[in-house]
């Protein structure tokens, strides 16, 4: 075979790589060389992690007039430098799974100069930063979500508590800690010890349950579990303030998204919260990803590619954006639930060949595409969009179904009244 010489291709002529740290960072400049035509110079710099510090980079940088600075989303000592040199800079966090260097030739030193080169050849892909607004609308939501969970958490401890009585009642109510089981628990915390007092304040449709509450409630409640009761009450009311809090203040930020909230809120198993999750994380502008399948890589519900030798092997999901991911699970294990959606006959028709689980990231990833074609273009799917979007097909899945039967069928328009 005939060698054939070739030269690395550079896009960037003056690149620089960035080598973060918590303390200290090392940034490298990778420049023509002024002596040896066709070939590099790098230099390597160690700066801290101060303002000052900071500032003493971005004039470093613009001195050695490079036209792209790459550095790795480390933990989050990236934020402040990001924040800092954006505006001044091209400037482009990468994901660091995305770029490693060799093995064997770790330091801070070399992974600067790697990054640096990967720069210059146009390897480095950036990673999405939203705008301040919707930066600190993630934020809240996150917070949000933590607050949720941390006061879960106390009403799981709380029933834990209530099973050392020898009480039941997280046995016959859905949830303890609702105007029910809220009710019992303060009378019990006063001493009231007689079941059929305690029970006789249920609420609503907690009543038609008296007489399993009469039942559950037999049981040793000490003064030791009133304080603790008190306690996991305290915690949760306290939590409870704080997402009323968070709440409001997510809702003023959200309020030119009113008509995006709506909108998602029509897709199948997305609800009100779920939308305000969505528009923290993506930033409601669907500009930052080329196509709907690029929204659905980004939050890691796509297909994974795994081929080689002309062998297609297992593909994985990629991790992707967690809290958006995590979400569409959520998501999608509700709209599976709706008999007439069309996402619950996908997910019956892909489950019987590739199993649930499969089936419900492929449930996932079309709630994907879905969010995608709703942010772009600012239209209400609804729970039939997909019949209606090719209704061919649904007649043919359906004929398909009847014939799978024994049986046929027959379409006719409905007659306009």
């Amino acid at each position: 075979m005939a060698r054939q010489d070739v030269k690395d291709e550079v896009i960037h002529l003056r690149s620089a790589g960035v080598d973060l740290g918590k303390r200290f960072l090392v940034a490298c400049t990778r420049v023509p060389s002024p002596t040896r035509p066709g070939s590099w110079s790098l230099e390597t710099e160690r700066f801290g992690t101060t303002r000052a510090e900071i500032r003493r980079l971005l004039d470093w940088l613009a001195d050695a007039r490079v036209e792209v600075v790459v550095m790795e989303a480390t933990s989050d000592y990236w934020r402040s430098f990001y924040y800092t040199l954006q505006p001044h800079l091209n400037l482009r966090l990468v994901n660091p799974a995305h770029l490693k260097g060799i093995r064997g030739r770790k330091s801070d030193p070399s992974d600067a100069a790697f990054l640096a080169r990967a720069g210059a050849s146009g390897m480095a892909l950036g990673s999405f930063v939203p705008d301040r607004e919707i930066r600190e609308l993630r934020d809240l939501t996150r917070r949000r979500t933590e607050v949720v969970r941390s006061a879960g958490r106390e009403a799981q401890r709380l029933e834990k508590e209530l099973e050392d009585t020898g009480m039941k009642l997280s046995s016959v109510l859905t949830n303890v800690v609702g105007m029910t089981g809220r009710a019992i628990l303060e009378a019990l915390i006063v001493g009231e010890r007689d079941p059929r007092r305690l029970a006789d304040l249920a609420y609503g449709k907690a009543r038609k349950k008296i007489p399993a509450l009469i039942e559950a409630l037999d049981g040793e409640f000490t003064e030791h579990h009133a304080f603790m009761v008190r306690h996991y009450l305290d915690e949760i009311d306290h939590f409870k303030g704080l997402i009323a809090a968070l709440d409001a203040r997510i809702a003023s930020l959200l309020a030119e998204h009113e008509q995006d909230l709506g909108h998602l809120d029509s897709i199948p198993g997305i609800g009100r919260l779920a939308a305000e999750v969505i528009i923290a994380e993506t930033g409601g502008d669907m500009a930052q990803f080329a196509s709907a399948q690029h929204l659905a890589s980004w939050i890691g519900v796509c297909p994974g590619q795994n081929e080689s030798a002309g062998v297609s092997r297992s593909g994985r999901t990629r991790p992707g954006n967690s809290n958006i991911k995590r979400l569409l699970g959520t998501a999608a294990m509700a709209a599976v639930r709706n008999k007439d959606s069309y996402l619950t006959a996908f997910f019956r028709r892909l489950s019987a060949r590739r199993g649930g689980r499969r089936a419900l990231v492929a449930v996932m990833y079309k709630l994907a595409i879905a969010i995608w074609h709703v942010l772009h273009d600012h239209v209400e799917l609804g729970g039939d969009y997909y019949a209606k979007r090719d209704p061919e097909r649904a007649m043919r899945r359906m004929i398909k179904e009847a014939n799978s039967l024994g049986m046929t069928v027959c379409f006719e328009p409905i007659q306009a009244p």
